[in-house]
């Protein structure tokens, strides 16, 4: 393992030196599109007859776990990252339209989209379970809060927008793995669970997630204002980070919406009642350090894994026709209902062509697809998993800026409360 970490590294550091030096795309983008450049490369190696070239890097690949480094390695990282630099009073102040598109958008879109491909999958003479076209549409719906984050950064949108944004994208990913927990379980055991089995997942998930995170989030608050040295404190939230999202992994329960609530405890009121300046100065720049440093290995990782992709044309028609989906899903979802409420939400008008355009599909629905159970369901469902990734990183991530220019531009009418 720690072998792969160091060439994982190394590779990432190259990538974004060619990406900074002589390309200038957005960062993680950039590292992507030159990793899946050189991917398709040793594929089209592979197909010419230069296996030996071709094979030490499926190799290597197939040796890293990617499903177990993204959720159980840098998710709890990037989250907390994520997470420590949201002002929770703007997001009190939208939190109706966040919660909803977290909440009943990331439902609604996991039934359009699962019902939707289940009907193409038919059509096309794919043999693929309604159930498991159920857990496609629960995996692919979320936005990916590393992706997210990661673009605004860059493209300075109105504040309303970012706080909607940045709190959908962080809430909604908690959401889509309880229902994907849920009907993965449906798919593998063949009957549906009644509504008290249902409920006491929703509670047991999403609620020991919360509690987790509050009481992280106070222990670490508590130890922090005892002492003063930044050292330490840089080394307590990791440990904190690190420990509790294990913890979450034991119990059972949410480590992304555990990480984002202790996140949010320590950004807002650990930062400014618990934290010297010149600790906050060292916590901030070693957290920004790790959300730059991970999000550019998790991208690679991301371009760099179609080399194990079984590739077809058949697939690439399907591809195409469940991102159309995918989207008609995020605008019925999300563009309508900001559409309808934005003035009332205090959003800029345009903000409903933002919000559905800037839904961004990243490593953590990557991370779920190849946790399904190996099969030809898997092999499907990876594919089309990495096709509407790769356009919401390639054709939305790189033409956002421009949306959010013509979209809401100097017209912005709204701010945030």
């Amino acid at each position: 393992m720690f072998e792969v970490a160091v060439i994982c590294i190394c590779i990432t550091a190259v990538l974004a030196y060619v990406n900074h030096r002589w390309i200038g795309l957005p960062g993680a983008i950039g590292v992507m599109s030159i990793a899946m450049t050189i991917s398709l490369s040793i594929v089209g190696m592979h197909q010419l007859g230069f296996g030996e070239i071709s094979a030490p890097a499926m190799e290597f690949l197939r040796g890293i776990d990617f499903s177990i480094v993204v959720m159980n390695g840098m998710l709890s990282l990037l989250l907390f990252a994520g997470a420590l630099h949201v002002d929770i009073s703007h997001l009190r102040s939208y939190k109706w339209p966040i919660l909803g598109l977290s909440v009943v958008g990331t439902t609604l879109s996991t039934m359009i989209v699962g019902i939707g491909t289940y009907y193409i999958f038919r059509a096309a003479g794919v043999g693929t379970s309604f159930w498991y076209c159920m857990v496609f549409g629960a995996l692919i719906s979320p936005t990916d809060p590393v992706a997210v984050l990661g673009v605004l950064k860059k493209y300075k949108a109105p504040d309303s927008l970012n706080v909607v944004i940045a709190g959908e994208s962080l809430f909604n990913d908690g959401v889509s793995v309880v229902l994907f927990t849920l009907l993965l379980g449906i798919a593998i055991k063949g009957n549906v669970p009644d509504a008290t089995e249902i409920s006491w997942l929703v509670v047991h998930e999403v609620g020991g997630g919360l509690t987790l995170g509050l009481t992280l989030g106070a222990i670490l608050y508590y130890m922090l204002r005892s002492i003063d040295n930044y050292s330490v404190e840089v080394l307590l939230t990791i440990a904190v980070v690190l420990g509790g999202y294990l913890l979450a992994t034991k119990l059972h329960v949410s480590g992304p919406l555990a990480m984002v609530v202790t996140g949010l405890l320590i950004g807002n009121h650990g930062r400014e009642t618990a934290m010297s300046d010149k600790t906050r100065h060292h916590v901030d720049l070693f957290w920004e350090l790790i959300d730059e440093i991970l999000n550019a290995v998790l991208f690679v990782l991301l371009g760099l894994e179609i080399i194990l992709l079984s590739l077809s044309w058949k697939l690439f028609w399907l591809s195409v026709t469940v991102i159309s989906i995918t989207m008609f899903a995020r605008w019925l979802t999300v563009g309508v209902p900001i559409r309808l409420t934005e003035r009332r939400m205090h959003l800029p008008i345009g903000a409903w062509k933002v919000l559905t355009w800037g839904g961004l599909r990243g490593g953590i629905s990557v991370a779920l697809a190849l946790s399904l159970p190996v099969g030809q369901s898997r092999n499907v469902i990876l594919a089309l998993t990495y096709g509407v990734v790769i356009f919401s990183m390639l054709v939305q991530g790189l033409t956002i800026g421009r949306v959010i220019e013509k979209s809401v531009g100097r017209r912005i009418t709204g701010e945030l409360k």
